[in-house]
């Protein structure tokens, strides 16, 4: 229970920070903070679920009622995001704002995962050219890479670079990266000489150190797959903000997805003999290793006859073409062809062997860094590690993939199973995949069961009124804490909402853009600002390709610059007075934010309804008919709902905000769903079209 002192604490630092910073109390921020605090601190659960509408200051309000609530109880607190555009406000903006204005007394630190730092060894080794071409991991770099990488060193050294990425001043491309990083197999923690310089190993002090982490929740998801704890603290000493909280459920599918590529992983088995053959002959052919490389080099000659013939099977699947261009087969209800099945069970059995047997040259290596065994060039053991490292990985997610298949031949209604046809540049290639669509049964294994406590927040959680949809996505039960805000703002006063009467269907694709096409140039005249989302890439490209030259000049089109450099030349162009439209897909509808003058218009071209071949949201619906459930009603609808709010919500950023919104689909008029659609909008002004 939420004691009197801690409480009397809560509220003497609200108004402290209303004090300092001159506003008013609201009466939503306080519903939340006595939500959270009592939440938190409740008997049972510890967990709530929070919609706090656009402007009830979420951010300030949980973590007025956290931090004194986990400083109480000795728990550290993690604040995850979805976004890079809130994980920011929160880190540069929120936590210094309340560190300087209440009186509270916390410390804060932004979390990375290890890939987003560089390794001194990786980087040290790229540049000893011996090294770097007896080291079969990644190509050797060009002369261009080597420059960079003899730059980073350089400044590294210096001190004046600390070895994040973000902090690197210079593009880089992913895989130039990737050559200096390295995950936990590869790395040999304080056996390492470089170690008391490591930029991971000295950010992570600092998570140790803080009183709140800010995360994302890719991060999160990432450390409780691990067990928990290994990058973050422990769930246990944690209580958790999940804000964004709507995007968790898909968030855990995609990270949950096994994947593997049949004719790639063919060609990996040369290259794990040949890896291991080198390092073996590296370290004086010890007999303990040679008996792991015999044995890998007659396995993975049957393994290879396998996946030959699984290739061969896979590909007299009947596929279709999707709308990305990808040909799909997708195995109804989950169930997989007994043929298929029948190959994937030995797959399954030799990729865990191998895992096993390359786990067990990954412990002869970490015996020869700390001296307890003795090889030839024992001091060579370090440049081994991310290698051998780096095929334990990739056996381990082929071992998880055909094992999954092996089960699948009765099927499994709650999981995706699919094939995609990929056309390399050295032929064809089968990619099989298979996804959890039950992601809160993970979350209750993984979190719910594990964490002290959780907040779940956002700004759109409910779905037609109801937290029951989210609240069973995320593994909830039904007798969770929930709330929902209503925002304070005054909608009607600020904000007009039109739907024109439009003579095409968005179904009709050709006819609909066309009128699209008439309609844009006429309404982008209607304010000095827009932003224009669509929810196909075909579809903006035709629109914006019929945009007269004049219209066309004042456009920033997603795809023509970074996200962020086209923010930029958009509120430039408008500080210095003149229009200025952003058109966008969906990733421009949220974690955007364009107040004012920025954006005073925001055009829908259609209802966010999802992609109807993504193979995931149709062996979902596949299973609820099976149920005789209602796909379009209970998962169609209520999620291009929620979009849909997401996008009208960037036009209003404060309560003196305003502008119009504009729907370009006439199925919220001619439709039955269209009517619950509008009105689960905030109350905008209504305005005729």
């Amino acid at each position: 229970m939420l004691a009197h002192a801690l409480k009397d604490e809560i509220q003497d630092a609200y108004r402290a920070w209303l004090d300092a910073r001159g506003f008013e109390p609201r009466r939503g921020q306080r519903q939340m903070i006595a939500d959270v605090a009592t939440g938190i601190t409740d008997d049972d659960d510890r967990i709530c679920v929070i919609e706090a509408g656009t402007g009830t200051g979420k951010t300030a309000a949980y973590c007025l009622a956290v931090i004194p609530v986990a400083q109480a109880e000795g728990k550290k607190i993690v604040v995850s995001t979805a976004t890079i555009a809130l994980q920011e406000q929160v880190l540069l903006k929120d936590l210094p704002d309340l560190a300087s204005h209440t009186t509270l007394d916390f410390s804060y630190v932004l979390a990375k995962g290890r890939g987003r730092y560089v390794c001194l060894k990786r980087l040290d080794e790229v540049l000893d050219t011996d090294v770097s071409a007896e080291i079969p991991l990644f190509d050797e770099p060009g002369s261009n890479d080597l420059k960079t990488y003899t730059a980073m060193a350089t400044m590294f050294e210096q001190g004046n670079w600390d070895g994040e990425l973000e902090s690197w001043d210079d593009p880089i491309d992913q895989e130039s990266w990737r050559r200096l990083t390295t995950d936990h197999r590869g790395c040999a923690n304080n056996r390492c000489d470089l170690f008391q310089g490591c930029p991971f190993f000295r950010a992570r002090g600092e998570i140790h150190e803080a009183d709140i982490v800010v995360a994302n929740h890719d991060l999160v998801l990432a450390d409780l797959n691990l067990g928990g704890g290994v990058i973050l603290p422990q769930p246990d000493e944690t209580i958790l903000v999940i804000d964004e909280a709507h995007h968790l459920p898909q968030k855990t599918q995609q990270h949950f997805t096994l994947s593997t590529r049949v004719g790639a992983t063919t060609r990996w088995l040369d290259q794990v003999n040949t890896a291991l053959g080198t390092m073996t002959q590296n370290f004086g052919q010890p007999p303990e290793m040679l008996s792991i490389v015999r044995k890998l080099a007659r396995d993975t000659v049957v393994v290879a006859r396998l996946l030959t013939e699984l290739e061969r099977l896979v590909a007299s699947l009947s596929f279709s073409t999707q709308n990305d261009g990808n040909a799909i087969s997708r195995f109804s209800m989950g169930r997989i062809p007994e043929s298929i099945v029948e190959l994937c069970e030995p797959l399954s059995r030799y990729f865990l062997e191998f895992s096993n047997l390359l786990e067990t040259g990954h412990a002869h290596l970490q015996e020869l860094i700390d001296g307890s065994r003795n090889w030839e060039n024992a001091e060579r053991a370090e440049e081994w590690l991310p290698v051998v490292g780096f095929h334990i990985n990739r056996a381990s997610q082929s071992h998880d993939l055909f094992s999954d298949f092996a089960g699948a031949a009765l099927g499994n209604p709650m999981c995706a199973r699919w094939v995609l046809r990929h056309e390399t540049d050295i032929g064809t290639d089968v990619e099989c995949l298979s996804a959890p669509l039950d992601p809160g049964a993970i979350l209750q294994e993984i979190l719910w069961q594990k964490c002290h406590a959780a907040v779940l927040t956002s700004a759109t959680l409910c779905t037609m009124g109801s937290f029951e949809r989210f609240i069973e996505q995320v593994g909830l039960g039904t007798n969770v804490r929930n709330r929902r805000i209503e925002s304070p703002f005054e909608f009607g006063r600020i904000a007009t909402l039109a739907i024109p009467r439009m003579n095409s269907d968005p179904r009709d694709v050709g006819l609909h853009t066309e009128e699209l096409g008439q309609l844009i140039p006429k309404l982008l005249e209607l304010e000095i600002s827009a932003l224009v989302l669509f929810t196909s890439w075909r579809q903006m490209q035709a629109v914006t390709e019929a945009l007269p030259a004049s219209v066309l000049n004042d456009c920033r089109i997603q795809g023509q610059g970074s996200k962020q450099k086209l923010l930029s030349e958009h509120k430039e162009k408008i500080d210095e007075g003149g229009p200025s439209y952003l058109f966008g897909l969906a990733s421009f509808s949220e974690g955007v934010d364009l107040p004012d003058d920025y954006c005073r218009h925001v055009i829908i071209a259609k209802l966010p309804f999802s992609v109807p071949d993504d193979p995931i949201d149709q062996a979902f619906a596949e299973w609820l008919e099976s149920e005789g459930r209602n796909p379009f009603v209970e998962v169609s609808v209520p999620e291009a709902t929620l979009k849909l709010i997401q996008a009208c919500g960037r036009l209003i950023r404060h309560e003196e905000d305003g502008g119009r919104i504009t729907i370009l689909d006439r199925r919220l008029l001619t439709r039955a769903y269209g009517r619950s659609i509008i009105e689960s909008l905030p109350p905008y002004g209504r305005e005729d079209a």
